[in-house]
């Protein structure tokens, strides 16, 4: 099966860190500058602030695909009705929101095994990579 343009557009920066501290990645802040206050909904001015939803927001930005209102937050990608549209499970790239102490997360699904869900994401440890994040984490 091929990737949807939006997943194969995420594989594509597997590997990009942010920079943590004072100094901010060049790329991340392309993203930002890229995408600005009136995609992501708020100003963003350094890698420090969760980045996961500007990372979704780029990636399908690219992939000629709107992004939510205020896709900085996890939580945007997740509204029913407003934004994509509710699957009975999960398709390979897919976008799966998580819930988390302090806010959310976003990413795509990659599978999944008995416990955990193989989610490519933005600011997982810092960077764009493949991890696995728990089931019951799934938002509802």
């Amino acid at each position: 099966m091929r990737d949807p343009i939006w997943l194969a557009e995420a594989r594509r920066h597997l590997g990009v860190r942010e920079i943590v501290g004072a100094k901010h990645s060049p790329v991340i802040m392309g993203w930002i500058k890229e995408l600005g206050a009136k995609v992501l909904g708020i100003q963003v001015n350094d890698d420090e602030t969760p980045w996961c939803g500007t990372f979704m927001a780029m990636v399908m930005q690219r992939s000629g695909i709107k992004p939510p209102p205020i896709a900085v937050r996890a939580a945007q990608w997740g509204r029913v009705g407003k934004w994509g549209r509710e699957l009975l499970g999960p398709r390979l790239g897919c976008v799966l929101v998580f819930t988390r102490n302090g806010g959310g997360h976003v990413g795509l699904y990659l599978g999944e095994d008995s416990t955990h869900y193989h989610v490519l994401g933005g600011n997982q440890s810092n960077s764009v990579n493949v991890m696995r994040i728990a089931k019951s984490r799934l938002a509802k």
